[in-house]
């Protein structure tokens, strides 16, 4: 799955209406090429008809070829609907592509017992009572010996493994809220990957 954004980063309000064009040519595109698209959510635009942004999921085979057409820039030809005195006829946004971090699953875990250590009682010393605990996956390892039972303390590793991978999962996400804001600041002008004009948003490229 792959979460593409379209975004007027922070052009006027002919960006917005470009945005609003781009988003239902994608999602044209993706019925078209047999991709599930769905928007996440949409920022809307001062007036109807625009939007500052929207993020959607792909989900399908073509799903990887559909984003890479769109990533970058894309401009719009096109004289404005608002200002029609302005000469000004080129638009510019942004379509940034992003893979989702994956849900704070523990999947497969390997359990393996080992001798507690340090201060834990007299008793936890004298068995192979501690559990240590790694996720094949990421490769997070954690080793519990504060019960005495083998079965209690894998209970407990699970729980601090999961714990452990949701912090992860929050960090990556911190990390494409931050990817994000950039594509809303800065949008490159020149080199368009797609090039549509006209109120028919019809592609030249």
């Amino acid at each position: 799955m792959l979460l593409v954004e379209i975004s007027a980063a922070q052009g006027p309000l002919e960006c917005a209406r470009a945005a609003h064009k781009a988003l239902h040519r994608l999602l044209f595109e993706a019925e078209q090429a047999g991709v599930r698209a769905h928007v996440v959510e949409q920022g809307p635009g001062e007036k109807q008809g625009t939007c500052l942004s929207a993020p959607l999921k792909l989900e399908g085979d073509a799903a990887q070829a559909l984003a890479a057409r769109w990533q970058g820039t894309v401009q719009w030809s096109c004289a404005s609907p608002y200002r029609p005195h302005l000469p000004r006829k080129n638009r510019f946004i942004g379509v940034a592509v992003y893979r989702e971090p994956p849900p704070a699953k523990s999947g497969a875990i390997r359990f393996e017992a080992c001798r507690a250590s340090e201060p834990g009682g007299q008793h936890v010393n004298k068995t192979d009572s501690a559990s240590r605990a790694t996720h094949s996956a990421s490769g997070i390892s954690v080793k519990v010996q504060a019960e005495r039972g083998q079965h209690a303390n894998k209970r407990l590793a699970v729980l601090l493994i999961e714990q452990k991978l949701a912090q992860k999962a929050e960090q990556s996400k911190g990390e494409l809220r931050a990817q994000r804001r950039l594509l809303h600041q800065d949008v490159e002008r020149g080199n368009p990957c797609r090039v549509f004009r006209g109120e028919r948003f019809e592609p030249v490229k």
